[in-house]
């Protein structure tokens, strides 16, 4: 048998069947999507002009732009129409900070979800001998719930400036050719933002993902069964302080009835005393 199947077979991948394997896991894949869609990401734009001197038109302009979109270093030549001379064009904006922060913490979102599910599964174990493992892992969950909000917010302004920068109609404002009615510009096709709009999704399906692990993990920690101690131990007193009182209250109607039970022998004594009196008065009698 193959180690893998003797791993298997032993239980060792019973810890994915816990929401606190199984949840890492789900992060571990979301963040591939997350930075493959963005960080692997490369498209273009094409444009066509038409002079009026027809030898001048160029009908196939190829525009080209890839991560980490730093969009004015992107530069095109185009015809003016005036002659054989070329005008430079680049295009406007730079959405390369937040283009590069969101791929960042999902490389190492990935890198920490992979860490974390090796020892879930083959060193749970030690991860659960003492306090400070959990409590690692508690922490660094909180901050990347914050980095994955704060990352996928941010690039989704970003990939909005994109799509504006590198809207065709946008960029035929930026020709002196254009601007000429004689002249006829047209943009052949633009480009597909589809990959993009997916990272923004995982983006903050991996913020869902992280946040609803807080919980998992925090149950992990010291801090949840300390707190569990403190709820239960208040109960437990007052459990105990009624089981005294009924105690105590039996005690005392057993006492009372044993009172109530002496004072009436005095009394039936006192009352033979009574009903003697008429028979010693007939003796004298």
């Amino acid at each position: 048998m193959d180690p893998v199947s003797q791993l298997a077979s032993a239980g060792t991948f019973r810890a994915l069947k816990e929401p606190l394997a199984f949840l890492r896991a789900l992060e571990l894949l979301f963040a591939i999507f997350a930075f493959a869609t963005c960080g692997g990401y490369s498209g273009g734009l094409r444009l066509s002009v038409d002079c009026a001197n027809k030898t001048e038109s160029d009908l196939s302009i190829d525009v080209a732009f890839a991560y980490p979109f730093r969009l004015h270093q992107v530069t095109f030549e185009v015809p003016t129409c005036e002659g054989k001379e070329r005008q430079k064009v680049s295009l406007i904006g730079d959405s390369s900070s937040s283009a590069e922060f969101f791929v960042t913490v999902a490389v190492f979102a990935f890198l920490y979800s992979l860490a974390a599910t090796v020892v879930y599964i083959f060193f749970q174990n030690k991860y659960r001998e003492n306090n400070r493992g959990p409590l690692i892992d508690f922490i660094v969950t909180v901050v990347f719930s914050f980095l994955w909000l704060v990352g996928s917010s941010a690039w989704a302004k970003g990939l909005s400036d994109v799509k504006v920068a590198t809207d065709p109609k946008e960029v035929l404002l930026l020709m002196s050719a254009c601007k000429q009615p004689s002249n006829k510009c047209t943009a052949v096709h633009s480009p597909v933002m589809s990959s993009l709009n997916t990272s923004v999704v995982f983006g903050f399906l991996n913020f869902i993902l992280w946040a609803g692990n807080i919980w998992f993990v925090f149950k992990e920690t010291g801090w949840h069964s300390s707190s569990q101690r403190y709820l239960s131990d208040p109960m437990e007193k007052h459990s105990s302080s009624y089981s005294q009182g009924g105690y105590n209250q039996d005690s005392y109607g057993s006492s009372s009835g044993y009172n109530q039970q002496a004072s009436l022998g005095p009394s039936s004594a006192e009352f033979g005393q009574q009903s003697s009196a008429p028979a010693s008065f007939t003796n004298q009698m």
